[in-house]
Order: C-alpha cells, then sequence, then structure tokens
C-alpha cells in the first residue's frame, strides 16, 4: 500500500446538507425550519435551558448552600507516603514538593494517619491529625507544627 491509494473507511465522510437547493433535496422551501414561529425566524436562537418562556427548570429550584470563600485547601500527605524517605529525614514541605508527594502547597499540609509509618522521621508540617502524631512519635520520631 501507498500514500497515494489510502482511503478513508466508507461510512466515515458524510457529505453536508446543503439546505435551501429545491424541494427535490428534502430540505427546499422552508429549508427544514418548518413554518411560522420562533426557531423560523433567521437568526433565531435561544439561550440553553430556556422552555420557551416558561420559568426554566434551574430557575424554579430553590438555590442551597454557601461557598466560603475564605477556605483553607491543605494539601494531604499520608503516613504510607512518608515511608520513602530514608531513616532521620526532616521531612519539611519544600521536601515533599521536591520528591512530588504533593504537587503544590496550597494553604498547608496536613498529615493523615493512612498506612502505616516504620521510619524515624522529624516532620514539619502545618497541621496533625491526633493519630498521625500519636504514630510518627510512636515510630520514635518527631512532630513539629509550622
Amino acid at each position: 500500500m501507498k500514500l497515494h491509494e489510502l482511503k478513508p473507511v466508507s461510512g466515515t465522510n458524510k457529505k453536508r446538507n446543503r439546505v435551501g437547493r429545491g424541494m427535490a433535496s428534502g430540505n427546499g422551501k422552508t429549508s427544514g425550519r418548518g413554518h411560522k414561529g420562533q426557531g423560523q425566524r433567521s437568526g433565531s436562537k435561544t439561550r440553553p435551558g430556556f422552555e420557551g418562556g416558561q420559568m426554566p427548570l434551574f430557575q424554579r429550584l430553590p438555590k442551597r448552600g454557601f461557598t466560603n470563600i475564605h477556605r483553607k485547601e491543605f494539601a494531604i500527605v499520608n503516613l504510607d507516603a512518608l515511608n520513602r524517605f530514608e531513616e532521620g529525614t526532616e521531612v519539611t514541605p519544600e521536601l515533599l514538593l521536591e520528591t512530588g508527594v504533593v504537587s503544590k502547597e496550597k494553604a498547608g499540609i496536613k498529615v493523615l494517619a493512612k498506612g502505616s509509618i516504620e521510619k524515624k522521621l522529624t516532620v514539619k508540617a502545618h497541621k496533625f491529625s491526633a493519630s498521625a502524631k500519636e504514630a510518627i512519635e510512636a515510630a520514635g520520631g518527631q512532630t513539629e507544627v509550622i
């Protein structure tokens, strides 16, 4: 097979529908828009969610909830992710970013107790869960809140 012999698979290339080209085309006269009404007029387009003048569903439903614009989003680090560091290492947010444990620092780093820790480490973070703090200290390490 050569480049000039390549052909698209049958059924992939469809001819475009040319409207308003005579009655025999199947889309002549009104060009598939029907008779009278909003959709028949030129330039007619309704916005998404428009229900013909009826109050749209998204406006009929009650609005609930609240978004706190001052919310602090912490980057989560689990204990099992700390096992990659060698014994006695001082784990800081900068080191976690460098090694790719967290992708971005956000408002800070919070250490959670998922998994287990087998190494003695000094962990510096913005927040610790109580069980994570216990586990790090049980392994002989230290925790330090920044």
